[in-house]
């Protein structure tokens, strides 16, 4: 089969690597990739906001399978284009995709289909927002109601930081992500990010994890895209997994279809783990990013089959099964990171890292000039690693980290605390 794959980050580098270990594959594409993607791909540069172009190479390199790495061109009905051309893609359709593309949209499925969830308001303007906020005070959490590239979330400690938030979202801090406001009431306990992939019909468990949002140690600091993760995450019980089958993940696509908008693709249930049960803090319509890249060297299935059964139908039909070993992701981030990553410092010592027992080294944020690796982003490189255990996947990541020369470079020295701690 030859596939294209869509994205440049850390989480298209775990997947191209996977991908890439598929006797089903002839040739894979990525457009536009990375320097640790073009190791896996040949990459291509396409403009991905580009769809007609896209479906253009698709169509004169008869590609069997695009995979939609990001969120963004799924929004964006790149899906939608391909399937119109006859062209086989995983990832659901503009609409489906509102589960990621539209808080709101979500909360009202959650409302229809009795999906615990934390109670919220959406709104317009932000007086009503405010006096919402007043009215229930803090801990509160606000969020833009659209895309925001994870940055449109502030879980509010008091009233006048919520109060803030939702002057940045209507003042256009996110553009017209937060042209509209979601409100809702702040969760105790334990966050967990659940996986499966669904084919319309069928939604085939496929794994959990968690990650560490904070920039800084002990989680602290302004939320990022993701400083690491690790998986399995341990608070995930089978029985946690069955209840979130059947109270969370199956209402849902049962609800979308019976809206006519069947989900194809991968759904990524961020929950939290409460003392009433797990409730779905937000969907994904796509592999988290750092999570992608510890799912990967656990599973044992061949990835690229399991996306054609999803796009076929026939995930009935098929299961997953993953290593027994753990594994855990440090995101190595460019100095400035959140607010202002600084690009263009030389990275060293990468090829060196990744000999490392059971390390791989995906490429999130990186370039090549003058035949040097460069940083090219805020998260630059993920330093992943297995082990019989949480804390063995830690060592062998931090050692790896340790041959990396990169000065300008930081990480958090504590991913996989918690489940360290629970491992005694």
């Amino acid at each position: 089969m030859k596939v294209l794959l869509i994205g440049s980050g850390g989480r298209e580098h775990a997947l191209a690597w996977k991908l890439a270990a598929s006797p089903v594959l002839t040739k894979l594409y990525a457009a536009p990739g990375n320097p640790g993607i073009a190791g896996e791909a040949e990459c291509v540069a396409i403009d991905i906001a580009d769809h007609a172009a896209v479906a253009a190479f698709c169509r004169k390199e008869a590609i069997d399978l695009v995979v939609v790495g990001p969120e963004a061109p799924l929004v964006a009905g790149l899906a939608d284009v391909l399937s119109q051309a006859g062209i086989r893609v995983f990832g659901p359709s503009a609409a489906a995709a509102q589960l990621e593309g539209s808080k709101s949209f979500t909360k009202e499925l959650c409302d229809r289909q009795g999906i615990p969830t934390a109670a919220y308001g959406r709104f317009d303007n932000a007086l009503a927002a405010r006096e919402y906020v007043r009215e229930h005070g803090a801990p509160i959490v606000i969020k833009a109601d659209g895309l925001a590239a994870g940055k449109g979330v502030t879980v509010a400690m008091t009233v006048d930081d919520a109060l803030n938030a939702v002057e940045e979202c209507f003042d256009g801090g996110f553009g017209a992500a937060g042209a509209s406001v979601v409100v809702e009431e702040f969760l105790q306990g334990e966050e967990a990010s659940f996986f499966c992939l669904c084919d319309g019909k069928t939604a085939l468990p496929f794994g959990t994890a968690q990650d560490h949002k904070r920039v800084g140690e002990g989680d602290t600091g302004p939320n990022t895209g993701g400083m690491g993760a690790y998986s399995p995450a341990p608070a995930m019980t089978d029985a946690l997994i069955e209840r979130t089958m059947r109270e969370i993940v199956e209402p849902t696509l049962k609800g979308m279809a019976e809206m006519g908008l069947p989900f194809t693709g991968v759904l990524y249930a961020g929950l939290m783990l409460t003392a009433d049960g797990p409730k779905l803090i937000e969907y994904n319509v796509r592999f988290g990013d750092p999570e992608c890249q510890v799912l990967m060297p656990r599973l044992k299935e061949d990835l690229l089959v399991l996306m054609n059964a999803a796009v076929d139908g026939q995930l009935a039909h098929m299961s997953a099964r993953w290593r027994d070993e753990a594994a855990l992701t440090v995101v190595l981030a460019a100095e400035g990171y959140p607010a202002n990553p600084r690009r263009g410092s030389v990275i060293r010592g990468v090829d060196e890292a990744a000999k490392g027992e059971d390390v791989v080294i995906f490429h999130a944020g990186t370039a090549l000039k003058d035949g040097a690796l460069v940083a090219n982003g805020g998260r630059v490189l993920n330093v992943t690693a297995l082990g019989g255990s949480v804390k063995e996947a830690q060592a062998r990541a931090y050692t790896a980290v340790d041959r990396i020369d990169w000065p300008e470079g930081f990480c958090r020295r504590d991913i996989g605390w918690r489940a360290v701690q629970r491992e005694g």
